[in-house]
Order: structure tokens, then sequence, then C-alpha cells
């Protein structure tokens, strides 16, 4: 029996379960996958949102605006990859802009702070790649870049430090309510809770449905990106958006906080929650919208491309609430964009309805902080020869692409909540990111995974499940 458990350890989950090990609660985060940040947290635009997208007077401005002003104490708290590089919103035509003078208004009325619509010089001066065709800008100082996978990670971590409990490989097939808990049912068996936090990502309507009479209905919108090689970076330094349409934000160019350069995403909604297949009419459609705000993005440099699915609610707004037939019930539902940008606030929330359910006192011992992998990179000359000294490791260079070492990737593994997987430690360290996208690195990291997990490279795998990536030997070594 716990007192409360989450449905789901993506970036809104993580995030609640951090705020809510600040009480005396026993906690525990449920999840389907073999790790951490494995469903919409690990495939989006790393976009820190300024708020001024939002319809003013919605939840989703709310938690936009705060998730926002939260991002750069917790950065440094919980050591997360952040820049707060800000974002130019461009307009083609001068047809278009009552339009950009619209969001302008929207964003004032929202409390974005330093909002300027720029004209086409000045959105020039600022960003000399843009195309000609740009007449003007609204610039948002506010918007920012943050890596997903460290924000996700740090959330979790903080979190099990405090004492919460993550169980993986763990998937909930259905849910009973009785007098006074939650039974959920799993392949692995009951997990009993007095309160359940439903932050199931897409799958988020199929938990609420199993509960409440009032339905409510989540469609995956599937974004299709395209990443370019870090040789590109450079070419941009703010996050260029189009005017938004009728499915959001549209196609964005932006830089990534370790110097690529990502654009994206589609916006095409679907019915397989599971659906995060690229097509090549998306693909082509990222480049043609991105080329259009940047027409010298160097294209040849791809080095990847991806998809992953927004959870697109039909009302459009977030839904993070008791359920008023379902008590001790909390959805954290429709969660799309700017759902990366709002976490923080998510947690704030969720755990503000908790704690008025059970009245819990303060966890005393509470750790506020987090320290990420040792990253050598930013050490001086003189502190990395010291660190070889201690820990040779650290010498060995295992991502000839990302430079990463044998002792970030044996950190990757042992830390708490620590990566079982190839994709497992090339979220946490980058180890497999790089141009030639694991081709070379892999043989070693995995028998690094195997030598500190105790196991064989035969169970090694890509990402959890039956992904694995050796099948058998070729030659008999007995």
């Amino acid at each position: 029996m716990y007192d409360v458990v989450i449905i789901g350890a993506g970036v809104s989950g993580s995030a609640c379960a951090r705020e809510l090990s600040k009480s005396n609660l026993s906690i525990c985060v449920v999840e389907k996958e073999e790790d951490v940040c494995c469903g919409t947290s690990k495939a989006n635009s790393a976009i820190v949102h300024s708020g001024i997208d939002c319809k003013t007077g919605t939840l989703m401005a709310q938690m936009n605006l705060r998730g926002n002003e939260m991002m750069d104490e917790l950065s440094k708290k919980l050591d997360f990859e952040f820049r707060r590089n800000g974002s130019l919103i461009v307009c083609f035509s001068d047809d278009d802009m009552p339009r950009l003078k619209e969001l302008y208004n929207q964003g004032i009325a929202n409390g974005v702070p330093g909002l300027k619509i720029l004209d086409s010089g000045e959105a020039h001066e600022m960003e000399p790649n843009l195309s000609d065709e740009v007449v003007a800008a609204i610039y948002c100082p506010t918007g920012g870049i943050v890596c997903p996978f460290g924000m996700n990670i740090a959330f979790a971590e903080n979190a099990a430090a405090n004492g919460v409990e993550f169980l993986f490989n763990t998937e909930v097939k259905a849910i009973q309510k009785e007098q006074t808990d939650y039974i959920l049912i799993t392949q692995n068996g009951e997990i009993h809770a007095r309160c359940v936090v439903n932050a199931a990502g897409v799958y988020a309507d199929v938990f609420h449905n199993m509960v409440s009479e009032n339905k409510i209905h989540i469609t995956p919108r599937r974004g299709e990106y395209e990443l370019l090689d870090r040789a590109a970076g450079g070419i941009i330094d703010k996050t260029i958006f189009q005017l938004p349409g009728k499915y959001g934000k549209g196609v964005l160019v932006t830089p990534t906080v370790h110097g690529n350069i990502l654009i994206g995403p589609t916006a095409d909604d679907h019915e397989d929650k599971d659906g995060t297949n690229t097509t090549r009419t998306g693909l082509e459609h990222v480049v043609t919208s991105g080329t259009r705000s940047v027409p010298s993005l160097p294209m040849r440099q791809v080095i990847t491309s991806f998809a992953g699915n927004r959870a697109h609610e039909d009302g459009h707004e977030f839904i993070i609430e008791e359920l008023s037939d379902a008590p001790y019930f909390i959805d954290c539902a429709g969660i799309e964009s700017p759902g990366l940008s709002s976490a923080p606030a998510i947690g704030e929330r969720v755990a503000a309805i908790v704690e008025g359910l059970f009245n819990p006192s303060k966890n005393a011992d509470f750790i506020e902080t987090r320290k990420g992998i040792l990253n050598p990179k930013k050490l001086s000359e003189d502190e990395y020869k010291e660190l070889i000294k201690e820990k040779p490791e650290y010498g060995n260079i295992i991502c000839r692409c990302e430079m990463i070492t044998e002792g970030e990737i044996m950190d990757a593994v042992n830390r708490p909540l620590g990566a079982k997987s190839l994709d497992g430690v090339k979220r946490r360290t980058r180890a497999g990111m790089g141009r030639c996208q694991a081709g070379f690195c892999s043989p070693r990291t995995m028998e690094i995974i195997a030598r500190e997990k105790g196991i064989s490279q035969l169970d090694v795998t890509k990402s959890g499940g039956k992904s694995k990536i050796v099948v058998g030997m070729s030659k008999n070594r007995g």
C-alpha cells in the first residue's frame, strides 16, 4: 500500500514525484518501459516556451508561464542543461501582420515579459540567416532551450534520492476502485494506492476512463523532426518559429543546448499511440518549412530523423485535477506542448492537490539538489589531468563523435535509476548521439554495461524489452 502511485515516469510524472517527495508520503512511480523518459518526453522540440502561444486564461498559459520562470533555478539545483536563448516568431507577409499583432497582444495579456515586435531590419540584425521573406517578427526574450532527457532524469533521480520508489517494466493493465483505495493490476501483480496520479501521456485517457463516467479522448499527434550535426551549429542562435496555424506552432528551427540544429515538428493526428515512425511526406515537409525560415540550413548535414507523439486532448487544454466522480484520482492529462516547459509547474499543482487531500507533514530531510554526471569537457586542463590520475577511465574515449569517456558511461550505469540499455546511456551521456549515430561506440558501450551490471552482452538491449543487439555467438568459445 502506497499513499500515492504515479502512472508514468515521463517529465510530468517525474516532476510530480519530486514535488511530492517534499512531504512525508509513501510514493511509487509505475512505468511500463525500462527507464524514465521513454515516451513523449524523449522526442520533442526541447523548447522552453515563453507562453505567448497559449490562449489567455487557460491552465496551459498559467502552467507555461510558471514553469518558464522556475527553469533557471531548477536547472542549477538539479544540474541539467538549460539556456535562455530567446525566440523569434516570424511573419512572411504584410497581410499577416494583424495576426502577428494579435499574437503579441495575447502574449501581453498572458503576462509574458519583454515582448517586442521587430521590423525586418531588426529581425535580420538579430538573426542574419533568416529568410529575406521575413517582414517582421515577435521577439520573446524569455524563450529557452533545454535538454529534455537531462531534465526528466534529474527530476526522477532527485525524487528517488528523497525516497520515491520506481517500478520499471511494470504496465498497468486495469484499475479497480475499492472503498478506501485503488488497486492497480499489472503483469507483476497488484499495487495498492490511496491516491493515483495519472501522468500516462498518450495513455492518460485510457486510465481516466477506467475510473470515471466523464470520458475524455486523447489523440496521438505525431511530430517528425530532423537533427543536424553540430557542425551546422551557429547558423542561428534564437529559436525560430513561424506564425502558429490550426495544428499548433508549426515547424521551428532551433539550436539545441548541445550545439546541434533541430527542425520540426509536423502535426499528424493518428490512432496508434505507439506509432512513432517517420514518413517521407512528413520529413519532406520539415525540410520545406524549415528552409523557408532559414534558407541556408545545410540539410546535407542531417544525422538522424525521429518522431514523437503529443497527447492532444479534444479540448486542447491541460487537465490537472482530482476527478469529481473518482476521489483521490488525479488527472495529469492532455499534456502536449507546452508540456515540457510546464512540467515544473505541473508538479507543483499536483503536489498541492495531493497535500490538500492528505495534509502530510513536511519531509525534514528533503534533498533539494542533485549532481549530474561529471562532464570532463567542463574541467580545466589541470583538473582533467588530476581526474585521469585518480580515475583513469575518464581518459578512455568511448564515443568519438561526442568525446564521451568510459568514466561517464560507468557513472550513467551506476548512479540512482542508472542506465540499463544503450538508449539509457545515450540519454544520460550522449554516447551514440553524434554523427555516426552509435556506429562506432555501441560495442564498447555494451561491454561496459555488461561489466558494470554483471550480465552477459547477450542480455544488453537497445531500449529494453526484446530489443537485444546480440542474438548469439558466432563461434563456440568453450
